[in-house]
């Protein structure tokens, strides 16, 4: 019990002070440990365990996905899908913030970050809102939500973090779990935006020709065609997740300067920002992983199974449980430590009650979206606000119904077991 009381004390008490979420991990690990066993053989068990962590080839699509958003952001990809978007729906009242929906869903998907689809789409589409007299606020709020939903639409890298963390959930089972549940939210976000669209009484924008549509359409299929290789190539079993990360780098940079949007010279600064990111994530990884086997090694996966367990013997009382404590801890926690550290907690539970390791992974990470855009550490919260100019204050109210119908489909996916396993069904 103390050694629980020392993991979760020192945790959140780093937390508290501001020392970063990898440091605290690590230390509040080194620091249980310490009661169980020496203190040298603590060290060399942790450095050992972070180590381990990263030995897998699977974790090699990491990176490469990381450069293939890079190379996308800057590559003039997300410009054509928004043209694209808006030849087909801006001619609908309020038409922008479907095109913002619909883009964003199409630019994370592709690039696998919500934080690549809330700059890029932001950033674009922003000023011509702005100019149309919309909204500064809701359109802020759509464009967070719905940045968020191209971590279900794969290639995600979440996903395969959860495929670590599960002990070996096929990628390609998951990649196709999360289409449907991705669609729905990014459905759901629009029948807000439709309310809220009425009631500002936004006029129709212009109609496009058929011409039009067609012309933004095949400037934006070869980025389309991105999933379609990469999907379609991993389900096939031509190529691994892994080799697919690295033939989604090769199409992303070929097409950017097919393109002409990216230079030579910018390739430094991808690179650099990639491996930046990369190496924050890495970390994450290395001491979310050694905090597992810390957990593991003082049985408190184990407890905490039993502990729920006694609670109820009801399967959906316990689902809702553990989509409350995914809630709370996506508003303070970063999606991969939180993945690496609460899948082996609540997957044995899960799986106890019947529930599929590919479901309750599409869950985990739907729950963990909605903590990206909510305070106090929502990334894509604070980035969609500095992109809109706006202040979180401002925009908590318009947030507050996409809240809801994302929780609305979060449900949905927790308790209709077809909508995350249907498609994975059909390729088995």
């Amino acid at each position: 019990m103390i050694e629980v009381l020392i993991l979760v004390l020192v945790f959140f008490v780093l937390l508290g002070i501001g020392v970063p979420v990898a440091w605290s991990i690590g230390i509040s690990c080194l620091l249980t440990i310490m009661v169980s066993i020496d203190s040298l053989a603590s060290v060399t068990t942790i450095a050992q365990r972070m180590a381990t962590g990263l030995d897998s080839f699977s974790l090699l699509a990491i990176p490469l996905f990381v450069l293939a958003g890079q190379i996308m952001n800057q590559g003039g990809i997300a410009l054509r899908l928004i043209n694209f978007a808006k030849a087909l729906m801006g001619a609908l009242p309020g038409g922008l913030i479907y095109v913002n929906v619909i883009a964003a869903m199409l630019f994370g998907a592709i690039s696998g970050s919500a934080v690549a689809a809330t700059s890029a789409i932001g950033g674009i589409l922003g000023p011509f809102m702005e100019k149309e007299n919309y909204s500064k606020e809701f359109g802020a709020a759509i464009n967070i939500t719905a940045s968020t939903t191209g971590l279900i639409i794969p290639p995600s890298n979440v996903l395969i973090v959860y495929s670590l963390a599960s002990g070996g959930v096929s990628i390609a089972s998951l990649f196709l779990a999360g289409y449907i549940p991705g669609i729905l939210m990014g459905l759901a976000l629009m029948l807000v935006a439709t309310f809220w669209i009425k009631k500002k009484k936004y006029p129709a924008g212009e109609r496009s020709s058929f011409g039009t549509i067609l012309k933004t359409f095949l400037d934006a299929l070869p980025s389309l065609l991105l999933l379609v290789v990469v999907i379609g190539g991993i389900v096939t079993g031509v190529f691994t997740a892994t080799e697919a990360s690295g033939i989604a780098v090769l199409y992303c940079l070929v097409l950017s300067f097919v393109y002409r949007e990216l230079k030579v010279s910018s390739l430094k600064s991808i690179f650099l920002s990639s491996v930046g990111t990369t190496a924050i994530v890495m970390l994450l990884i290395a001491t979310s992983m050694s905090m597992s086997w810390v957990m593991s090694f003082e049985n408190i996966p184990q407890n905490v199974s039993s502990a729920l367990l006694s609670l109820s013997d009801n399967k959906l009382v316990i689902l809702i449980i553990i989509n409350v404590l995914l809630l709370f801890v996506g508003t303070f926690m970063d999606m991969t430590p939180a993945v690496l550290i609460f899948t082996p907690i609540f997957l044995p539970v899960v799986t106890s009650m019947g529930v599929e390791p590919v479901q309750f992974g599409i869950m985990m990470v739907m729950n963990l979206c909605v903590g990206l855009c909510t305070p106090p550490v929502g990334a894509v919260l604070f980035i969609g606000v500095g992109v809109a100019k706006t202040s979180i204050q401002k925009i908590m109210k318009p947030l507050l119904p996409l809240y809801a119908v994302m929780a609305i489909v979060l449900l949905m996916v927790t308790f209709i077991p077809a909508i995350s396993l249907w498609l994975p069904s059909l390729f088995e």
